[in-house]
């Protein structure tokens, strides 16, 4: 059998290695780059070099939140579980995701809506969760831009990055409309690998700032 790579450190720099030189040279700011590298790097699709929005200082923003241990809320559990929660834990912050909890199942049933809807409905209720990060359910993006509007959110950002056929692009449009910083891909692509790997690279970025 064929020889094959097992370092993981080695694996992960060879690809970045790959995706810098297929990449060239991109006219993007360095930490903007180093946030779409990571996204290639989760999915392997170079077409979110053209799609990943960053708007009103959205990086330093959600830097800062963390360093302000604002807590990072999640719409799925599998965009919580790709996030390092280790380094999170170094800056006293925690991910949460409360789609399984049976209050907000139980309030989606009531009033008619997602469970989605609900999560964000009660993340809210805590001003220490700060940074949202939405990769499946535009209704969780949709409602989040709502409970804003009725003055009843205040999130410190958005990473607003939706996949889907119905609802998706339009709720990252919306977003981008919006004066919050922010991190989003225009139209349907999204998910919650890629929400995970934003945060994650952002994570990077701490982690080589305070070497």
């Amino acid at each position: 059998m064929e020889k094959y790579l097992t370092d993981p450190v080695e694996i992960e720099k060879q690809s970045m290695q790959t995706i810098t030189g297929i990449l060239g040279n991109v006219t993007v700011p360095p930490l903007k780059l180093k946030v779409i590298k990571r996204v290639i790097h989760t999915t392997a699709d170079f077409h979110y070099a053209k799609i990943l929005r960053f708007n009103n200082e959205a990086i330093a923003k959600i830097i800062a939140a963390i360093r302000e241990q604002r807590h990072i809320v999640t719409d799925t559990q599998m965009a919580k579980a790709g996030i390092n929660k280790r380094k999170l834990a170094q800056y006293g912050v925690e991910v949460r995701c409360f789609m399984q909890d049976k209050d907000v199942a139980e309030e989606a049933k009531r009033n008619g809506g997602t469970r989605a809807m609900s999560c964000m409905e009660k993340a809210v209720r805590d001003e220490q969760n700060g940074v949202f990060v939405i990769g499946n359910a535009p209704t969780a993006l949709f409602r989040l831009l709502e409970l804003m509007e009725e003055g009843k959110a205040n999130p410190a950002a958005i990473i607003g990055v939706p996949v889907g056929f119905v609802g998706a692009a339009e709720a990252k449009d919306l977003l981008s409309q919006k004066p919050i910083p922010s991190i989003l891909t225009s139209g349907r692509k999204g998910g919650s690998n890629v929400a995970a790997s934003i945060v994650n690279a952002l994570l990077y970025m701490m982690e080589e700032e305070e070497r």
